[in-house]
């Protein structure tokens, strides 16, 4: 069973005075939101491989909302959002850092950031997932290591699996 986004007010408005800033790929996806379609629906139109984290960001930013289930009574219905979790969110932990969680979430970054890009590429950015000293300062590169996995031709196509590995420690 998928998801179904709707647009917001400020997703509409989007649409329409573009005020956003959104990039042209970003607002396709947006355009394709319809509170009608599944997340597997969207994937089959668009074919982007990074879809679920634009869909991420569309709902941080406020330009979407989660309605519910596909095939759900309520899927049609976008006025009732589902209260559940962000598609980027993090997982809540314990209070308190956990320094072997931490140096897991730093290992995977520098790993896949390795991996799939190269040092020479990333090196800027491996210097300050090595230098995060907290949970929140990782997290605060999160959509930096993303966006470099995706850049490369062989991290497109596991940025999805890496990127749930990764949430599920940082």
């Amino acid at each position: 069973m998928g998801v179904i986004f709707a647009k917001t007010r400020k997703g509409h408005e989007e649409i329409e005075t573009r005020s956003g800033g959104l990039s042209p790929r970003v607002r396709r996806v947006l355009i394709f939101v319809d509170g009608k379609r599944s997340v597997e629906d969207l994937r089959g139109m668009l074919q982007y491989d990074d879809l679920q984290h634009t869909l991420g960001m569309l709902e941080e930013d406020g330009f979407i909302e989660m309605i519910g289930p596909a095939g759900s009574a309520t899927a049609s219905i976008p006025v009732a959002p589902v209260s559940q979790p962000s598609l980027t969110a993090f997982r809540l932990h314990p209070p308190g850092d956990d320094p072997v969680r931490l140096q897991q979430a730093r290992n995977f970054m520098l790993n896949t950031l390795n991996a799939f890009v190269g040092a020479l590429g990333t090196s800027s950015l491996q210097d300050r997932v090595e230098a995060a000293r907290s949970p929140a300062e990782l997290r605060a590169l999160f959509d930096e290591w993303y966006h470099a996995i995706v850049s490369s031709r062989d991290g497109r196509r596991e940025a999805e699996q890496l990127r749930g590995k990764l949430l599920e420690v940082i």
